[in-house]
């Protein structure tokens, strides 16, 4: 099958490609800037831009299936409105696209931000509602973009949404926001944790979910792809238990988190850092659903996540064999 990628240079995007390609695939890989992890893998490179419909024809015309990946993540804000026009107004572009240009099937990645996460002490699947004006921009661009895909797929075309919790796992060559944090945490970059975290998701898992979608998803369906919630402790241990490196251990409440918030952000556009502890990741990691049901993407596509535990190892074993760690 001819299957093209948006978002093709990000964690997901690389790991895809590679799968796909190994299993004899033709894969488009739509970049933007640069094609960091791709040199190497059996793909071809188009160099487009969501929000130029021309850029995307040659990349969408005598595809058959397109996996929407590509999306601009902020944990600080829309200020300039480029996050919100990427992921809604680029997703409304490639949707209008794909339905021009014959696409058999569209798998949009939207993310578990989109979702309201309260009530908290309820289980959080595919039926909760997504999040309205009052959310951070992130999650609603991600949330009005979902609801573009499922308009579509309401009036015949063929697409569904996939949303994975936070992502981690190897080959990140970005690296991705998580795989920041798991870098400033081993370079001792993170002066104290806070007890909050989040529900943990191998990149592995979420592609294999994915490839297996093209033929097992259903039109206009939902399909969260989660693992399980482990707290920012939990995971320092893990990183500390695997590398043999001393990780910070300290945790500090929430309250003190908020007042070193100014310092936090000075000091991270002093150092060009982007910081991990924002007012946006703080809420975040204090208020994120701790009972996120992948039962869907098990029984439907096969979905099966594995242990953080075994996917903490496998992270920090390949950010140390490509140099990241030095």
């Amino acid at each position: 099958m001819i299957i093209a990628i948006t978002g093709a240079n990000g964690h997901v995007g690389v790991n895809l490609c590679k799968a796909l390609a190994e299993q004899g695939h033709e894969v488009r890989a739509l970049v933007h800037e640069h094609a960091s992890g791709l040199e190497k893998l059996n793909v071809t490179l188009h160099r487009g831009d969501l929000l130029e419909r021309s850029s995307l024809i040659p990349f969408i015309k005598g595809a058959e299936i397109v996996f929407h990946l590509a999306a601009r993540i902020s944990i600080t804000g829309d200020k300039e409105g480029g996050v919100r026009a990427v992921n809604t107004e680029g997703t409304r572009n490639m949707v209008e696209l794909s339905r021009e240009y014959g696409i058999r099937r569209f798998i949009h990645f939207s993310s578990i931000h989109a979702f309201c996460h309260d009530p908290q002490n309820e289980e959080l699947d595919e039926t909760r509602p997504l999040v309205g004006d009052e959310a951070f921009a992130y999650d609603r661009s991600k949330a009005d973009g979902e609801r573009i895909v499922m308009e579509a797929a309401r009036n015949g075309f063929d697409a569904f949404v996939l949303s994975p919790t936070a992502i981690i796992g190897p080959m990140d060559f970005e690296p991705s926001l998580m795989g920041k944090a798991f870098l400033q945490l081993y370079h001792h970059q993170i002066p104290a944790l806070v007890p909050g975290g989040y529900n943990w998701v191998d990149v592995r898992d979420v592609v294999q979910a994915s490839i297996l979608a093209i033929e097992k998803g259903r039109t206009g369906e939902k399909y969260l792809l989660s693992g399980k919630w482990h707290s920012l402790p939990e995971v320092a241990a893990l990183i500390r238990k695997h590398t043999g490196r001393k990780i910070v251990s300290t945790v500090m409440p929430f309250w003190l988190a908020w007042t070193g918030l100014p310092f936090i952000t000075l000091f991270s556009r002093i150092s060009g850092r982007v910081p991990l502890y924002t007012s946006e990741s703080l809420k975040i990691i204090s208020k994120a659903s701790k009972r996120i049901s992948h039962k869907k993407a098990v029984a439907e596509l096969g979905f099966s996540p594995r242990s953080l535990d075994e996917t903490v190892r496998d992270t920090m074993d390949w950010f140390k064999k490509n140099g990241f760690l030095n």
